[in-house]
């Protein structure tokens, strides 16, 4: 049931983008959305990859919203794709003391960009703490 819904839905898609393409400005309009949305997603995730979740995830994502429409973007995730998972696969076989080093700087980055951004000094206030050298210097 549920697989012949999905090939509904798939069949349904496919005409609609004939339709799309047919209209050369429908075709372009839905360039610029691709483009435009694909792009937004890009730069979070790209912002998002230092911190704990699912940065790469969301890179990968754009990247294939972006391949979905321009070729360029296409060879761009094959691309790094591939050197994701090479670095992973190295990564992997490591000591424990060099993979150590690299959580310890992620850590150091979450916690720094938590304290610029005063979340720490706020946090503190949570707790009554009063310690003047957690709040941000950007705004404070």
């Amino acid at each position: 049931m549920a697989e012949s819904l999905w090939k509904r839905l798939r069949i349904r898609a496919r005409h609609r983008r004939y339709v799309v393409r047919s209209n050369p400005r429908w075709h372009r309009a839905y360039r610029i959305a691709v483009a435009v949305v694909g792009t937004i997603v890009l730069l979070c995730g790209i912002v998002a990859i230092p911190y704990p979740g699912p940065g790469w995830l969301i890179v990968f994502l754009g990247l294939g919203i972006l391949a979905s429409e321009f070729e360029w973007a296409h060879r761009l995730l094959k691309f790094a794709r591939a050197k994701y998972d090479a670095w992973m696969e190295w990564i992997g076989r490591q000591h424990w003391s060099v993979q150590s080093v690299f959580w310890i700087g992620t850590c150091m980055i979450v916690v720094g960009t938590l304290w610029l951004l005063g979340a720490l000094y706020t946090a503190a206030g949570w707790v009554n703490l009063d310690y003047a050298w957690l709040a941000s210097p950007l705004f404070s």
